[in-house]
């Protein structure tokens, strides 16, 4: 199916940013507490051996004098000199839909990415485009750190100012949609409409390094159509973070499957007191997954074989976990990622049962995304069938080709941030 005359996700959502990049990895954990025990770890180290726990590189040392993180309330003292309590871990995106816990400290992340920290609160919306096999774009309420098998990970988010203020659409485009459609069309439809045609394994795919094309019903049901489905996607997406509405079968809190469907634990993981699962497997006759020893039924095989990025999601989510299992000794050089007397080497002595609580969330939400997998390919199918307002009418109406000012940050006025060394910046 040839989407050529379509319109690309970056002329869409034309503000965009790379991900943040951490430049050390034993600052995201899939636990809190992890961080909370590597911080601890940090603080107690004192001279060269606190350098060689923090591994400095060429954008971040131990005397580096950085701003603040917008709205988070980390020390700015150099880290030479801290002895303060621990940064708030914060919620990331990992991948497609792992989602881990990361220090928000600006002196310990390489390139942060300042200006989508500005913006990441209760009302954005993170679309990032995927590698193939999987969805082509998936949508997160938190912010994503960039992890990817390959290639670099570009950030679109749907509002330009915290609050969910300034739509990052292209200027004119929802009043485009809405004369030509025939009803309000706001930035959560937007959103909702790319997560429909986008976020399945059939999805246009990316037009080399162009974008994720998204075409644009003109048929106002179809449009309606897709928009509904969409909010769904979003919901589940977000693990029920954004687009709840109970009245329409999206309740607030995490999505759950139907009575009589749900997965729960058979078998305690781990199934030993202290122990720590090797090994994660499915039983297809018994639809269940195997957590080590233990068990998780009944799991759909759909949520099983669910791929994003190209990889299973159920399995590179478990293999994050396993690499936190208790360290055993190493020959890597001392203070190294191997090393057992680097911070990667705090970690958990046991599975927290919080993770499979999270496992059981993971699965409920791939499974419902597995769901809705005909009626966006039906969606597509109908779309590619019927009218489409491509990139020549954008172009016509004057939407297509952005302005510059819409592909850069906005700027944000009178809003204190805490530089170096405790100083005020104004932005």
């Amino acid at each position: 199916m040839a989407w050529s005359s379509d319109p690309l996700l970056p002329e869409l959502m034309p503000w965009s940013a790379p991900a943040p990049r951490t430049g050390r990895d034993w600052v995201r954990a899939p636990a809190a507490d992890t961080l909370r025990a590597r911080w601890q770890r940090l603080m107690a180290a004192t001279g060269d051996e606190r350098s060689v726990l923090f591994r400095p590189s060429r954008s971040r040392t131990l005397r580096s004098a950085v701003t603040q993180l917008p709205g988070r309330a980390s020390s700015t003292v150099r880290l030479v000199r801290e002895q303060g309590p621990c940064p708030e871990p914060e919620l990331v995106r990992h991948g497609a839909f792992d989602r881990q816990w990361l220090l928000p400290d600006h002196r310990l992340l390489d390139a942060a990415r300042p200006e989508l920290w500005r913006v990441a609160d209760g009302s954005q919306l993170f679309a990032v485009a995927q590698e193939t096999p999987g969805p082509a774009v998936v949508f997160s309420a938190e912010l994503p750190d960039g992890h990817r098998a390959r290639g670099r990970v570009t950030v679109h988010p749907l509002y330009r100012r915290p609050g969910g203020r300034e739509p990052n659409l292209a200027p004119g485009l929802t009043a485009l949609l809405s004369d030509r459609l025939g009803c309000a069309v706001t930035a959560e439809d937007l959103a909702a409409w790319t997560a429909a045609v986008g976020c399945h394994p059939a999805a246009p795919e990316a037009a080399g390094s162009g974008g994720v094309p998204v075409p644009l019903a003109a048929d106002p049901e179809l449009w309606r159509r897709g928009t509904a489905l969409g909010r769904r996607v979003l919901w589940l997406t977000t693990f029920g973070a954004r687009c709840a509405d109970p009245a329409d079968g999206r309740p607030g809190g995490r999505p759950r499957m139907p009575g009589g469907q749900r997965p729960f634990v058979r078998r305690p993981v781990p199934d030993s007191p202290g122990g720590f699962p090797a090994t994660l497997a499915y039983d297809a006759q018994e639809r269940a997954l195997l957590v080590g020893g233990g068990r998780i039924a009944p799991v759909p095989e759909a949520a099983w074989a669910y791929r994003a990025g190209g990889e299973r999601v159920l399995e590179t989510w478990f293999a994050e976990r396993a690499a936190a299992a208790p360290a055993t000794a190493d020959p890597g050089s001392p203070g190294s990622p191997g090393s057992p007397d680097s911070l990667e080497a705090v970690r958990p002595v046991s599975w927290p049962a919080v993770w499979t609580t999270e496992l059981i969330d993971l699965a409920t939400v791939l499974a419902l995304l597995a769901e809705l997998h005909g009626a966006q390919a039906e969606l597509l199918r109908d779309l590619a069938a019927g009218p489409r307002i491509g990139t020549d009418e954008l172009r016509a109406a004057g939407v297509l080709p952005t302005p510059g000012w819409a592909s850069r940050p906005a700027s944000v006025l009178a809003h204190r941030e805490e530089g170096p060394e405790g100083q005020f910046a104004l932005l």
